[in-house]
């Protein structure tokens, strides 16, 4: 009860405070390439239920079509503009409505697309009790994690066997020492990878 109010007070003023900036960055993404300046996903939830999850628009329109994950620094599907705001996470700012309406969390587990979420087994399926949220353990380990994607020979085979299962680790650590400390903890060490 004490995180979720915790969420509704920050997001609301980041919200507001970073009003300007969203609407510097929509401008900027949309005079780049054709398209809104918002990226819209489907994303499973807690207790499996789906949302729509919010982003600034990093890639070209219709780049779905080519595939879900990211490779690389270098995806000629990703803009010059898209390029920047993913590399200081400024494309995960919309998540505070997100937050705000309640589908997330500041701090929880990345929410995955259906197509992934099918491959968890039971007990991975326990990153699905909680929000999911715009960071946590994993999001910080795997900060680089489309480099990393981008030297595999088989991306999506790399992801749904090492680097997802690995990613859940870090989620459970989280969900397993939930508290407002380990919140706070957590947004620190973030705003302190992302800074460094």
């Amino acid at each position: 009860m004490m995180i979720r109010f915790f969420d509704i007070l920050f997001s609301f003023l980041g919200i507001v405070v970073l009003l300007p900036l969203f609407a510097c960055l929509y401008a900027a993404v949309c005079l780049e390439s054709k398209g809104g300046g918002f990226y819209r996903q489907k994303r499973v939830g807690r207790d499996g239920r789906e949302f729509t999850l919010y982003k600034f628009r990093s890639m070209r329109t219709g780049s779905d079509a080519r595939g879900l994950l990211t490779v690389g620094g270098k995806d000629p599907r990703v803009t010059k503009v898209g390029a920047f705001i993913r590399k200081y996470k400024l494309d995960e700012l919309p998540q505070l409505f997100n937050v705000l309406k309640g589908d997330m969390s500041l701090v929880g587990p990345r929410p995955e697309v259906s197509r992934y979420v099918a491959f968890y087994t039971e007990e991975q399926r326990r990153v699905l009790e909680v929000r999911p949220g715009i960071t946590d353990y994993a999001s910080i380990e795997y900060i680089d994690e489309n480099t990393l994607l981008g030297r595999a020979e088989d991306p999506d085979k790399v992801y749904v066997e090492q680097i997802m299962p690995d990613k859940i680790r870090y989620n459970m650590k989280y969900i397993e020492n939930r508290s407002p400390k380990t919140y706070f903890h957590v947004i620190l060490l973030t705003v302190k990878k992302i800074i460094s």
